[in-house]
């Protein structure tokens, strides 16, 4: 039976560096909390500036001293494909972390949380036919040459509190196939997930100093950013930490790649059933309790159709069962801490003092007494200059937005700092594309919610710089070197 009380890893009060758990240099703790009860989970040593050096310093010796970058994209994959075997024994702990600390019911995560191998194995598979080397006939001199993409260095992975062991898989795989080292820097709110990537790293006999695994808080990570030996930064959070991350790496021209914010709009078109519409959004802004980057929150309808998909969305939100995120029977669990739920309630209220139109939801559920929950909340006749339809709110809230023709929905949608994600409802698939090509979002969806890290995941604007997920998500973590020789070497294909 799953202990739902007990964190299912052994050394929270340690770090993991250098191939090794570590005592901390303070003796300063991170309390955290279960979202569903507001009782202690588990309580993790809380890095501080020594040990950030600590961790940059065994993650760049493994890399300029240590035999992992040279060792054939062939070798690293063994290492990855025994990760991903690991966290296939590992996946219920990871749904149980998921669970407490960020407030995905477990019916979800345990299904998720068995994907996360693949992202391993997928890594581990590139290193049969991805073009490390690419031979080009020179133009300037020389009989060959060489087109090469080595990897980028020392990459401090900056991992946020809502998906973390995902996100870590989507950062840590490539990075590792490229053959740099890393530094996990987890979340105070969600470090679990990162703890289980030690005790894997450290099962499987990976290189000492390849993975360090710490936990700190924004002014104790910033020393990571600065860290001169640090080579790139992959981050993901929100908008406003992004913009301090990317003016510390431009200080030093240091690599980076920021997944952001979103605001993201569903288009729903005239021709499509505005019930089945309901019912879809529904469905994905529950997820995570809305705490999802590439939420659709603005929902952008004809005006002429925009009371009727209120009340549907309103009774479809009325419906969810709102509740212990570990009962089978919730339909939506708790956001992830007091902070977040906070945020959530305010906006809110600003959404009500601004004059939108309150159709749904909007409290705490009467039947909670404890844990961080929120009803799922539905505003009509916003207008998109409104604070709701402008602000990220990371929380299960919907604008809806009335639009006078297609044209001036596309334009609403378009008109945000964000471009992370947009969908549209439509049963024409030639309207469906041509719309697609005029959303600037990184990704556009169907007649649903639509996210795909095996393409490629990442946002227009504000809502980051560069791309996480299939081949595109290796790009980042290498170097393109171009090399002339006067002929083809032995070794050609060595690396």
């Amino acid at each position: 039976m799953l202990d739902t009380k007990a964190a299912p890893f052994q050394r929270p009060d340690q770090l993991f560096i250098g191939g090794k758990w570590s005592d901390p240099s303070s003796s300063s703790i991170i309390e955290v909390i279960n979202s569903g009860t507001e009782e202690l989970y588990v309580a993790v040593a809380e890095a501080q500036e020594a040990d950030v050096n600590a961790a940059v310093a065994a993650a760049r010796h493994a890399f300029d001293k240590g035999p992992w970058p040279r060792m054939t994209h062939k070798e690293r994959a063994g290492y990855l494909d025994a990760i991903a075997d690991e966290f296939d024994r590992r996946a219920d702990d990871i749904a149980q972390i998921w669970t407490v600390e960020s407030g995905t019911v477990f019916n979800v995560a345990q299904p998720v949380s068995q994907t996360l191998s693949g992202i391993y194995r997928y890594y581990a598979d590139l290193a049969d036919d991805f073009p490390f080397v690419e031979e080009h006939e020179p133009k300037g001199g020389g009989n060959v040459g060489l087109l090469v993409r080595e990897p980028v260095g020392v990459v401090g992975a900056i991992i946020p509190w809502n998906g973390p062991a995902l996100l870590i898989a989507h950062k840590c795989a490539p990075a590792l196939l490229a053959g740099c080292t890393i530094v996990v820097k987890a979340s105070p709110e969600a470090p679990g997930s990162a703890y289980v990537l030690a005790e894997i790293c450290e099962k499987v006999g990976l290189p000492a100093g390849v993975i360090n695994v710490l936990t700190a808080d924004r002014e104790v990570s910033e020393k990571l950013v600065r860290h001169p030996d640090v080579d790139k930064i992959t981050f993901t959070g929100s908008t406003m930490a992004g913009r301090r991350i990317a003016s510390l790496c431009g200080e030093r021209i240091a690599r980076c790649t920021l997944e952001l914010g979103g605001k993201s709009a569903a288009v729903v078109l005239d021709d499509y059933d505005v019930a089945a519409a309901a019912q879809t959004i529904t469905g994905s802004t529950t997820f995570l309790t809305g705490q999802v980057c590439s939420a659709l929150t603005r929902i952008v309808v004809s005006r002429n159709r925009h009371d009727q998909l209120v009340e549907a969305l309103g009774e479809a939100f009325r419906a969810v069962r709102v509740g212990d995120p570990f009962d089978a029977g919730s339909g939506m669990g708790p956001l992830a801490m007091r902070r977040q739920r906070d945020r959530v309630e305010d906006l809110i209220a600003k959404g009500v003092s601004e004059g939108a139109t309150l159709a749904a939801g909007g409290s705490r559920p009467a039947h909670l007494n404890r844990g961080f929950f929120i009803e799922p909340t539905v505003f009509g006749n916003v207008d998109n200059n409104q604070t709701i339809a402008r602000e990220e709110i990371f929380g299960p809230v919907l604008s809806v937005i009335p639009a006078d023709n297609e044209a001036q929905a596309i334009e609403i949608a378009n008109d945000s700092i964000y471009g992370l994600n947009a969908s549209v409802f439509t049963n024409d698939i030639e309207r469906a594309y041509s719309a697609a090509r005029q959303l600037r979002s990184g990704t556009v969806g169907h007649n649903a919610f639509r996210s795909d890290f095996s393409i490629a995941f990442g946002g227009f604007k504000q809502s980051g710089i560069g791309r996480e997920g299939g081949k595109e998500g290796l790009m980042p973590f290498l170097e393109t070197k171009t090399v002339i020789l006067d002929a083809k070497p032995a070794s050609f294909d060595v690396f």
